[in-house]
């Protein structure tokens, strides 16, 4: 039977980072390629967007972009028929003549509001939940990412896992893609990615990796953390520089599509990740990590973090060992500043580094159980073909 799904609009606001347009995005792209959906994605600040997809030309209304509508959401909205699937990311407000155009269709169409993924238990509730309008014959329902079968899972194209097997596989992949970082790092160093928001522990990392006992490499994409990354080494380091202080070499990476960074993190041995998109990426990695969470008021980021914590080293059928488990819950919580100090202590980092090898086990293990679940594209889709 043909699926009742055939148009699809997402709105993404764009408030001061790239996470909410880097999900929109992948949401959107996988819509079109592996559903067959014709995706209009509605975006409020375009030259983010540009960022993570260079194609796209930020001074253009409207274009076509790898199977994908782009159109500059603007106030003066236009006047169209909404799709047969609505989802408005992040909280986001639709349009209100959009949402006139939605209840005037013959058969309204499925609204979606896609939240913001959550380790919590209480998201199991939630996921999925009606929220009729008050006034018109729409209702609208919460779609909530989460690490579990009864939640709306996480975005994962079909062929992740090939791709990432085959440039792990291939010499000549790899070498080309480190010709672009600027030539392979030593033999003997640790290969870390580094993407925070601003982070007062920041220079205590550094330090230790400057004084440390091995040699680190750390691909640092141009970010909101440049400036201490600066004041640490005392100079400039554009996009494509080297800093060296100690045992530790410093690479600034200009901003990267999407399917770049994926090999950046395919790359290396650790990566630092913060927000949404690159938490979940890091994951799909198989690689250990370092979550840096968006920062909230009055630390409302900080259960979220511990659910997250709780989930990963209780595994999914396979538990984190204690003696890897207590390092790495020590150096989440002093990252995202869950401490009195909001500092790294001595020794975090040390223990951490220790633990690398059970880490590596363990991140590649939640990898596979992880991958056993529906992906979050798929079940959005079929939760759309339920309600029409």
């Amino acid at each position: 039977m043909p699926s009742p799904v055939k148009r699809c609009d997402i709105f993404c606001h764009v408030i001061d980072n790239f996470g909410d347009v880097g999900v929109c995005w992948r949401l959107a792209h996988q819509l079109a390629r592996e559903h067959g959906l014709a995706v209009r994605l509605w975006v409020d600040r375009l030259e983010t967007l540009a960022a993570i997809c260079p194609a796209i030309d930020q001074r253009l209304p409207v274009q076509e972009t790898d199977g994908v509508e782009v159109r500059h959401w603007r106030a003066d909205f236009p006047q169209l028929v909404p799709g047969d699937l609505v989802i408005e990311g992040f909280a986001c407000r639709v349009p209100d003549a959009f949402v006139a155009a939605m209840a005037a269709r013959d058969r309204p169409p499925v609204w979606i509001n896609l939240d913001y993924l959550s380790a919590e238990d209480w998201v199991e509730d939630c996921h999925a939940l009606p929220s009729p309008h008050p006034s018109l014959p729409l209702v609208k329902y919460f779609f909530f990412p989460g690490f579990t079968e009864s939640t709306g899972g996480l975005l994962r194209e079909r062929d992740l896992e090939q791709r990432r097997l085959a440039y792990l596989a291939s010499h000549a992949q790899q070498v080309d893609f480190w010709r672009w970082l600027g030539g392979p790092p030593r033999a003997d160093a640790l290969i870390v990615s580094l993407f925070a928001y601003p982070n007062t522990a920041l220079a205590d990392l550094l330090a230790d990796w400057v004084r440390g006992s091995s040699p680190v490499c750390c691909l640092a994409p141009q970010s909101q953390t440049l400036p201490s990354i600066e004041g640490f080494l005392g100079r400039a380091l554009p996009a494509g520089e080297v800093g060296r202080r100690g045992q530790l070499e410093i690479r600034t990476l200009p901003f990267m599509a999407q399917a770049d960074y994926d090999k950046l993190l395919w790359s290396c041995d650790l990566n630092f990740v913060r927000g949404e998109d690159s938490f979940v990426r890091a994951q799909w990695a198989a690689k250990p990590m370092v979550w840096h969470i968006y920062p909230q008021d009055e630390t409302a980021h900080l259960p979220k973090l511990h659910a997250f914590l709780d989930r990963y080293c209780g595994g999914l059928g396979e538990s984190l060992p204690e003696s890897a488990a207590a390092p790495l819950r020590r150096l989440f919580t002093a990252w995202n500043g869950d401490n009195e100090s909001g500092k790294l202590s001595a020794g975090q980092w040390a223990e951490f580094a220790a633990a690398l090898p059970e880490l590596r086990r363990h991140a590649l293990n939640w990898q596979n159980n992880l991958s056993k679940q529906q992906d979050l594209c798929t079940k959005l889709v079929s939760f759309c073909c339920s309600k029409l």
